[in-house]
């Protein structure tokens, strides 16, 4: 399959990346690419986006990564929503007490109407 995602090519401590059409199995450090779309430098912020290009191979079947699709949203090159690219956190889970690991039994379900009282010389027999 292929993806159209960012390549790193700055040096150390200036992030700076190309726009390429690899096949998702080929990582994308090993400088095998179809095509080069395009390329953003992160410090800039501004992206150069050959948009015909990148329609053409999104038309072709090629998948957008996540980061990708919210540059071209940004460009205006695709419509659509961003995408969430950060990883969902999980909550704090607390040690639970001793007793919260035997099981409870279910509770029975509570009538609207309160029950009769019952005179305790009745339940005494």
């Amino acid at each position: 399959m292929l993806k159209v995602r960012l390549q790193r090519v700055g040096r150390k401590n200036d992030p700076s990346f190309r726009l390429i059409v690899a096949d998702s199995r080929k990582d994308s450090q090993s400088g095998k690419f179809i095509e080069i779309l395009g390329s953003y430098d992160a410090r800039k912020g501004k992206p150069q986006i050959k948009a015909d290009r990148v329609l053409h191979w999104i038309s072709m079947g090629a998948q957008v990564s996540g980061t990708v699709n919210n540059l071209l949203v940004d460009a205006g090159v695709v419509k659509g929503k961003k995408v969430n690219v950060l990883p969902k956190k999980k909550p704090i889970v607390k040690e639970a007490p001793a007793m919260a690991e035997t099981p409870v039994a279910e509770a029975a379900p509570v009538s609207e109407e309160a029950p009769a009282e019952v005179p305790t010389e009745a339940v005494a027999q």
